[in-house]
C-alpha cells in the first residue's frame, strides 16, 4: 500500500437548490486502500460518490485524483470546468459499480463486459473478448458469458457489472450499496467478490450497509453524518470506540454486533 493519495477530497461541498447536501467533506484514500463510507441514509454517502465520478458536479473544493483535479481548475482564484474530452478521460480512471445493476438487456455477459473496452479504450474485439473473459472467470461466470441479463440471477447481474468495471483497469473502483438490490441470499457471492478484489490489492471506495463486510475488508472507515465526516478511523476505532451518541444509535441498529461500546 502506497503512502501517496491516490484519491484527496479537500472541503467538498454539495448543494440541491436550498439543500446542503456535503459540508465541506475531506478525505483520503491511498493507493492499495478499501475505504468505507457509511452512515444513515440520507448522510451524503452517494452523493460525495457521485462528485467523485464526475456524475455530478461539486459546487466548491476539490478532489484529486493522482493530483489531477477533477472536473475543475482553479485559474485565478476561480473554478473553471474541464473540457469534455478531459472529463471523459478522467472518467474512464474511475470505475462504479452500482445499486442496480445496468446491464444492457440486449448484449450478453460477454458483450457488456467488451463494450467498454472497445468503445472507450478503442481495444480490438479479439483482446477485448480475451479481458471480458478472463474477468467473467474471476468473478465466476466463465460458463455464463453467453447468457443474457434476464437469464441470470440478480447476484450474477452484479458480477457481471464488477467484471465490466475492473476490466476498465480503474485506478479507483467506487461500489454503492451494490447488495442493496438483491435478496438476502444473494448478497454474499457478491460480497465475496469484492473481497478478493480488496485481497488483490484493488483501490476501492465503498459505500455500504453491510457492516460486518465493512470492519473485515476495510482500512479505513468513515461515518458520514448531515453531510459531514463525523468520525474516521481504522475499523477497530470507529466500530469499538464510537465518540458520538449519533454513531453509538447507528451502530446499534445491526443487532449489537460490534460488542458493547455501540449499546
Amino acid at each position: 500500500m502506497s503512502d501517496q493519495p491516490l484519491l484527496q477530497a479537500t472541503g467538498v461541498r454539495k448543494s440541491f437548490g436550498s439543500v446542503e447536501v456535503l459540508k465541506g467533506i475531506d478525505l483520503t484514500v491511498r493507493q492499495g486502500q478499501v475505504v468505507s463510507l457509511i452512515g444513515a441514509s440520507g448522510s451524503g454517502k452517494t452523493t460525495f460518490l457521485r462528485c467523485v465520478n464526475l456524475l455530478e458536479e461539486h459546487d466548491a473544493g476539490e478532489i484529486l485524483l493522482d493530483g489531477d483535479p477533477i472536473g475543475y481548475r482553479v485559474d485565478g482564484g476561480r473554478r473553471r470546468r474541464l473540457s469534455e474530452a478531459r472529463v471523459s478521460a478522467q472518467r474512464a480512471r474511475i470505475g462504479m459499480v452500482f445499486q442496480q445493476f445496468n446491464l444492457f438487456p440486449h448484449l450478453t455477459a460477454e458483450d457488456n463486459v467488451m463494450l467498454g473496452l472497445t468503445k472507450v479504450l478503442n481495444k480490438p474485439k479479439a483482446e477485448a473478448r480475451d479481458i471480458a473473459g478472463h474477468w467473467l472467470s474471476r468473478v465466476g461466470l466463465a460458463e455464463r458469458r453467453a447468457h443474457y441479463p434476464y437469464q441470470l440471477s440478480g447476484g450474477q447481474q452484479q458480477r457481471v457489472a464488477m467484471a465490466r468495471a475492473v476490466a476498465m483497469e480503474p485506478r479507483l473502483l467506487l461500489f454503492d450499496e451494490v447488495t442493496s438490490a438483491l435478496d438476502p441470499e444473494l448478497v454474499a457471492e457478491v460480497l465475496q467478490v469484492m473481497q478478493k478484489l480488496a485481497e488483490s490489492g484493488m483501490t476501492m471506495l465503498v459505500v455500504s450497509h453491510e457492516m460486518l463486510f465493512v470492519r473485515d475488508v476495510s482500512h479505513h472507515v468513515v461515518f458520514m453524518d448531515g453531510g459531514k465526516v463525523a468520525q474516521a478511523g481504522a475499523p477497530a476505532e470507529v466500530f469499538d470506540r464510537p465518540q458520538s451518541e449519533r454513531l453509538r444509535s447507528f451502530l446499534g441498529r445491526f443487532h449489537g454486533i460490534f460488542g458493547s461500546a455501540v449499546r
